[in-house]
């Protein structure tokens, strides 16, 4: 292939990736991968300045205003930037500026892996947000932008110019993109690749309220077009935003010789998972705004600015294999095994991915290779397939049907994106399956914490529940710490808890999705045992409050030979498995009406807040729909709350509760 088929095949492929990273937030190769094809293109272009063509990649920036979105002018032309990958290259850009400007002073800035936007404000009002699209024509994402964190609506000076346009960068701080991750895959949901492409989607909801619900923020890190204001240096335009309530890098310097840049990208190379988001690299920009025009533009970059790109924390290996662990809470997550590979600082061999959903979405199979991504302390998850290096007759991977730890049965109930195992006795569960039968909203069995639940498991004395009510004094005072007054203790415990009620049985028993409402909910409508074991889905979800994903969930539980194994330990024990029949619904302010808790309340923990609710004839559910009536919301309250506001269920708070009681 000689240069010029070489420059048209890097361009269509460049093209590709710029679709699919800016236009769909869903790109299929490494950053690295990516700069490594861009670069060479360069190299090629300057090699062969004849084929340099107004259309390619190297001239023209980011890509076009997605479709659904109005399209929007800028006010000036929003620019990308060159990089540079070495302190050579740095200072190859040093000489360059130099040979234009006397005495250039920088400044150095963090470069935020986030979208770029921009906003504009009237007489300090703020009117558009825009993404930056090609340069010149973005994307109006007005509504969404207004719903994010450090976008004010008012500019707070004094004397607001007529018209500045700002620029900045839309993100997602690691810890709540992380945050954010474990809530979905805890409801059974697929989490995010990364928060960038989270971000950008997030921009592109067509509903305001589903951007709102996400964590993102907004900082100011350069200057548009303006009109009735002027500033010295970029600075100078940072100070006067932050007095004007936008949110700037607070780790921004000046750096008045290029070693005082190289100072800077060094040190913050070593701490660049110190910052609460994620970070490619340093921008360096000239200072003095008269030096910026002086200097100019090329068709695509500014010529006084320059992004020093750090190492990837992205690299190809090898999957040699996918395979399945089961978590304490039954989650069957499958994982991949790797060639070792460099990345992020460690050696990498294995690393997430995630549930069977997001395998098929990424098409991963084994014998591929893979892009590996670790940033900081994050786990390492495989981002995707390199499509192009795939072999020929690889298979699609499925989830095993059954648990690799205890041979039970691996189910996945619809609407799930997480298989479980179903196995009450099996060994990756044991100790939090224990623990939260132990725990004071289920059985309450004090003094049996997960110290004396682990040195027990570890000693073989207790495998299930059903062996908690078998343990003898002479088992109990062989335990570290354990004299005669404590043996007392927790066997008076153990024997009082043989009395908390079906309910109370139900949820110490940890059947996936049934919560101690739940519990409630069934043990009400079927008060035994025996009824609920021998019940069909259909029969569970028949019964008002148990909707088809716990029915199932609960029938599958019930199934299992474990289950019915640990049941019999149960029975024999003379733990009541019996209710009396429930007692007709209380009459008060709250009858007829329907409750769905959310999040933590500030005085009510979920259980009084439950039977205050009940007392006064109203009725508690586990999930949203539109026949709950309220929806009690509390500090970090999970998907109901979004749930809720799709389908305009009122929403409380504690104190409107206790109003209705």
């Amino acid at each position: 292939m000689d240069d010029r088929e070489r420059i048209e095949f890097l361009r269509a492929e460049i093209e590709r990736h710029n679709g699919l990273y800016y236009e769909k937030d869903a790109p299929e190769i490494s950053d690295a991968a990516y700069d490594e094809l861009y670069r060479e293109l360069g190299e090629l272009e300057e090699r062969n300045p004849g084929l340099v063509t107004p259309d390619s990649p190297t001239q023209r920036v980011g890509g076009a205003p997605a479709a659904g979105f109005r399209a929007v002018t800028h006010h000036a032309r929003m620019y990308s930037l060159d990089n540079a990958f070495s302190l050579e290259e740095l200072t190859a850009w040093d000489e360059r500026v130099r040979k234009t400007v006397d005495d250039p002073a920088y400044v150095c800035e963090l470069k935020v892996d986030g979208v770029a936007i921009a906003l504009t404000y009237e007489g300090g009002r703020y009117v558009r947000g825009a993404t930056r699209g090609d340069g010149e024509t973005g994307e109006d994402v007005t509504a969404n932008i207004a719903t994010i964190e450090g976008v004010p609506r008012r500019l707070k000076v004094p004397d607001p110019p007529p018209l500045i346009e700002v620029r900045g960068e839309v993100y997602m701080r690691t810890a709540d993109f992380a945050t954010m991750n474990e809530a979905l895959r805890a409801e059974g949901k697929p989490g995010y690749a990364n928060p960038r492409n989270t971000a950008a989607g997030s921009l592109r909801q067509k509903d305001p309220a589903a951007t709102a619900a996400r964590p993102l923020t907004y900082l100011v890190h350069g200057l548009g077009g303006t009109e009735g204001i002027d500033f010295a240096s970029h600075r100078a335009f940072l100070s006067w935003a932050k007095k004007a309530g936008l949110r700037v890098e607070p780790t921004t310097e000046p750096a008045p010789a290029l070693e005082d840049v190289w100072a800077f990208c060094e040190r913050w190379r070593e701490h660049r998972h110190d910052v609460d988001h994620e970070i490619d690299g340093v921008v360096v920009k000239v200072d003095a705004f008269a030096q910026q025009r002086e200097l100019g533009y090329t068709s695509k970059a500014p010529r006084w600015a320059i992004a020093y790109k750090y190492p990837p924390e992205e690299r190809e290996t090898v999957m040699r294999d996918i395979r399945v662990y089961v978590g304490r809470t039954g989650a069957a997550t499958p994982y991949a095994v790797l060639e070792p590979v460099f990345v992020g600082g460690v050696t990498v061999q294995s690393a997430t991915l995630h549930n069977q959903d997001e395998i098929a979405r990424k098409d991963v199979r084994p014998g591929d290779v893979v892009i590996v991504r670790r940033a900081g302390d994050v786990i390492p998850e495989v981002a995707g397939p390199v499509l192009s290096k795939r072999r020929r007759g690889l298979r699609r991977w499925k989830m095993p049907s059954t648990c690799p730890a205890c041979g039970s049965a691996i189910v996945r109930n619809e609407g799930d994106a997480v298989a479980y195992c179903t196995g009450i006795d099996c060994p990756s569960q044991r100790l939090e399956r224990l623990a939260h039968f132990a725990s004071r909203g289920a059985m309450d069995v004090e003094g049996l914490g997960y110290r004396t639940l682990h040195e027990l498991i570890v000693r073989g004395l207790v495998r299930d529940p059903g062996d908690v009510y078998a343990l003898t004094d002479d088992q109990l005072a062989s335990l570290e710490g354990f004299k005669e007054r404590k043996v007392a203790n927790l066997r008076r415990a153990v024997e009082d808890s043989k009395d908390r009620g079906l309910a109370r049985l139900l949820t110490g028993l940890g059947i996936r999705h049934l919560g101690g409402t739940g519990a409630r909910v069934l043990a009400r409508a079927m008060p035994s045992l025996d009824r609920i074991e021998s019940a069909s889905a259909e029969e569970l979800a028949a019964v008002d409050g148990i909707g088809a994903v716990i029915a199932q969930s609960v029938a599958t539980f019930f199934e299992q030979e474990s289950t019915r194994t640990v049941l019999a330990k149960l029975r024999a024990a003379g733990v009541r498995v019996v209710d009396a029949e429930a007692p007709p619904a209380a009459e008060g302010p709250l009858s007829g009406k329907t409750f769905v808790l959310t999040g933590t309340l500030p005085t009510l923990t979920r259980e009084a807040a439950t039977a205050l609710i009940e007392h006064a004839g109203g009725k508690v559910t586990s999930s949203v729909s539109k026949k709950t009536s309220y929806v009690v919301a509390g500090a970090d309250p999970g998907t109901k709350l979004a749930k809720a506001q799709d389908l305009g269920v009122e929403i409380v708070d504690e104190d409107a509760l206790r109003a209705m009681l």
